[in-house]
């Protein structure tokens, strides 16, 4: 018998996904541009629920499951958006669109494995479930997806995923062996983000730019906008990870990278002000010794939550807070040679949504 396919999820619209209401995106042409995201969006999904699909059976549900978890669709959306630029949703913006969702999907798998994540997208990982082994094969399964939806979409298309592929893998191995000696560790850490998140979110835009026939002096600016929103999206979580409301963005503990070990930018400028600053050297310490690395034993301790609350309201949270904005500003700011719209208007929205992210 033939299996069941499983009724496809419309993705939150564009409007309700950015919070652009009637009073910001009002006129004819920004509604006109929100109803080709949307409908673009819709049969993106729709495709990556028969993309996804493989005649093996255990491939055929590890494949899906992140797909099937949820997600708001960020990368797509960003490809859809860029491409009403151009000729809007051709049928090379949706396929391109559906491989850099593709690709993200696949990374996640690979990114809870390296971390050792029990929990995304509020389910357990794959590799909780599955284990690392058959984590990390549908993470190469996905990866090989993602490679023949691009192929088909010519030389341009196979270097710009091979570029953004190369980065991602490098994000991850300069996050796992650290900055080396004489390396500034904030530096170090800023340009593991760029290649880990930016460089993806900054591919996604590029390619609507391509692959709608826009006007090449626009892919720069919208490039630049990825990496730098990349950035200030990662730093807004590294501040959301010390919050209770790290549980309902991300179904995470607060508190969850640092127990996996990971040295967040609080963490780093804590690092830096404990030279010279006795309070901040004895947080460090607690954090140290009761939350970082404390995820294998899985125990959350009264000692190690106080840490984190701590962490929380010491003011080198606020000072990443305040980092993240920079970047979100300076995202914008790269914006400046797109056309005056509903595209630039969107993506303004875009980055304002990231940074909101906090409150």
């Amino acid at each position: 018998m033939p299996r069941s396919v499983p009724a496809v999820r419309r993705p939150a619209s564009l409007t309700s996904q950015l919070g652009l209401t009637e009073r910001i995106f009002a006129s004819g042409e920004d509604r006109k541009v929100a109803s080709a995201v949307d409908d673009g969006l819709a049969l993106v999904e729709e495709a990556l629920h028969q993309q996804m699909r493989f005649a093996d059976n255990l491939a055929d549900v590890t494949t899906r499951y992140l797909l099937e978890a949820g997600g708001k669709r960020v990368r797509p959306l960003l490809t859809l958006l860029t491409a009403q630029l151009g000729r809007g949703n051709t049928p090379e913006v949706l396929q391109a669109a559906q491989a850099v969702e593709i690709t993200h999907l696949a990374s996640l798998y690979h990114d809870d494995v390296m971390d050792d994540s029990q929990m995304r997208r509020g389910v357990p990982t794959a590799q909780f479930v599955w284990g690392n082994s058959v984590a990390v094969l549908t993470g190469d399964l996905l990866f090989a997806r993602a490679s023949k939806l691009v192929s088909a979409l010519g030389e341009r298309a196979i270097q710009l995923q091979a570029d953004t592929f190369e980065r991602l893998c490098l994000g991850q191995l300069h996050e796992t062996i650290g900055p080396q000696d004489g390396e500034d560790p904030v530096e170090h850490y800023l340009r593991v983000l760029e290649d880990k998140t930016g460089s993806l979110i900054a591919v996604a835009a590029q390619m609507g730019v391509v692959f709608s026939g826009a006007d090449s002096a626009y892919e720069e600016p919208v490039v630049t906008f990825g990496e730098k929103i990349g950035v200030a999206f990662q730093l807004i979580d590294d501040v959301i990870d010390l919050s209770s409301q790290g549980v309902a963005e991300t179904g995470k503990q607060p508190g969850n990278d640092l127990r996996a070990g990971v040295a967040t930018l609080p963490v780093l400028r804590l690092r830096e002000r404990a030279a010279t600053d006795a309070s901040a050297a004895e947080l460090l310490e607690r954090l140290e010794r009761d939350v970082m690395g404390s995820a294998e034993d899985g125990e959350i301790t009264p000692e190690s939550t106080a840490a984190i609350a701590a962490l929380r309201e010491h003011e080198v949270t606020q000072q990443t807070l305040e980092e993240a904005h920079r970047w979100a500003r300076e995202a914008v700011e790269a914006l400046a040679p797109l056309p005056d719209g509903p595209v630039k208007k969107a993506l303004v929205r875009f980055a304002d949504t990231i940074v909101e992210r906090s409150s």
